[in-house]
């Protein structure tokens, strides 16, 4: 009997988790890569979801080592392609965190004004990477890095990147 009440209760938590999931998102998420872009070993992915309302939640989730709560290594959503030096950045994503590498910004007005609609994710001109250090040396070693939008499909070559600006 004890787990009959046990399996009821925690069958009605998760359909009140999934309520609240389908509450929060219009359905639409399109997802890209992010690439090993040291010699550190972090891959991984983010993941765009319009929300009801029409904001934009773009979440990162790597993969590799994880580290203590209290680091975080910045990210930043970047005007153009990887390949290109000194790209000014389009929106400050929420650090990700070393115990979870994982972070969710809700897109906002970009640095030139502009609002991203889920339906012009596809057209951006934009790319995504993943800090080691805010400033420093440390800053210009990238985590994990990849296009989004426009330039998505091409091939990452390490080789290519670039160092990024710190510039809006």
């Amino acid at each position: 009997m004890k787990k009959l009440i046990l399996g009821m209760i925690l069958l009605a938590g998760l359909w009140s988790c999934t309520d609240q999931e389908s509450e929060k998102y219009t359905g639409k998420a399109v997802e890209y890569q992010l690439y090993q872009a040291s010699e550190f070993d972090y891959v991984g992915k983010a993941m765009v979801k319009e929300l009801i309302g029409g904001n934009l939640e773009l979440t990162i989730q790597l993969e590799g080592a994880r580290g203590d709560s209290e680091t975080n290594y910045p990210a930043h959503l970047h005007f153009g392609n990887y390949t290109e030096a000194d790209t000014p950045i389009a929106f400050m994503l929420d650090p990700v965190s070393a115990s979870n590498l994982k972070s969710s910004t809700i897109l906002e007005q970009l640095s030139d004004g502009s609002r991203l609609t889920f339906d012009e994710v596809s057209g951006f001109d934009g790319h995504i990477k993943v800090h080691l250090a805010a400033d420093g040396p440390d800053y210009e070693v990238i985590l994990a890095a990849g296009n989004i939008g426009l330039n998505a499909g091409a091939d990452f070559k390490l080789d290519e990147m670039a160092v990024c600006g710190k510039n809006y």
